[in-house]
């Protein structure tokens, strides 16, 4: 289980331009929940998933993993247990190496280094494995630089290289939002057959609202730091594309835009 507990979040504080964006905000997420978060620009929801993998600290408030406190943990030590990935295919993957080298990076995530050669040989046949369940042929281009590569098919291959080694959250941040129509379905079935075969908790950040109806077994709808829509269950199963829309609209009415 994850639990942020009364988190505050300010930026620029203590400039005319301070911003408080999260105040005594609390979220739990349980094991094997897949929560779709959508939300308006500047609603929290990247943020959100920067707090949750360390990459911005916390003014006040806690975050809990299984119990244990991983507050003042760094980030290099949470990606150990969570994997994450981005909406810009390029972050998730070195294109200056090949996809077998990539793929053997991802493969020693969290472990000891010392001096060997980088790619372990006899984990091809089980790379080659792992890339043929993508269906893009990249089992075959082993020897291939990722940096000449689709975004899709870059994309496909962070995707796999986050979930390659043991982790206890997926991270998805607008992970398809970068990509064509065409891809960007491909890579949400390819994440729904992952989630579902590892049984893993995600958190799916989107501003795709048929995704976020479609995928996953809760809804969160971020405004100002606060989750103004939480559904669940039979109520997210009967949740709507509509629906979303006029929480949107009742916002924007509300915003004066």
């Amino acid at each position: 289980m994850l639990e942020l507990k009364q988190i505050n979040k300010y930026y620029n504080q203590g400039t005319v331009n301070e911003m408080c964006l999260f105040d005594d905000f609390s979220l739990s997420i349980g094991e094997g929940e897949f929560v779709s978060v959508v939300g308006s620009n500047g609603s929290g929801k990247t943020s959100l998933l920067n707090i949750i993998c360390g990459s911005i600290p916390l003014d006040a408030g806690r975050i809990l993993i299984n119990g244990k406190d991983i507050t003042r943990m760094p980030e290099y030590r949470r990606q150990r247990i969570i994997g994450r990935v981005y909406q810009n295919p390029a972050m998730g993957t070195c294109p200056n190496m090949t996809i077998l080298e990539n793929m053997a990076m991802a493969d020693t995530k969290g472990k000891s280094f010392n001096l060997r050669r980088g790619t372990d040989r006899q984990r091809i046949s089980y790379y080659r494995e792992l890339l043929s369940s993508l269906g893009l042929g990249l089992e075959d281009k082993l020897e291939v630089k990722v940096g000449v590569l689709s975004g899709g098919q870059r994309q496909a291959m962070a995707l796999l290289m986050s979930t390659m080694t043991p982790i206890e959250f997926l991270i998805l941040d607008e992970h398809t939002a970068a990509l064509d129509p065409k891809t960007a379905e491909t890579i949400m079935e390819l994440t729904g057959k992952i989630v579902r075969e590892k049984h893993l908790t995600t958190i799916m950040v989107t501003h795709n609202l048929r995704y976020a109806v479609e995928y996953g077994n809760r809804l969160l709808m971020m405004h100002q730091g606060n989750a103004i829509l939480d559904c669940s269950g039979e109520k997210k199963a009967a949740l709507r594309v509509e629906d979303l829309l006029d929480q949107f609209n009742a916002i924007s009415i509300e915003c004066g835009n």
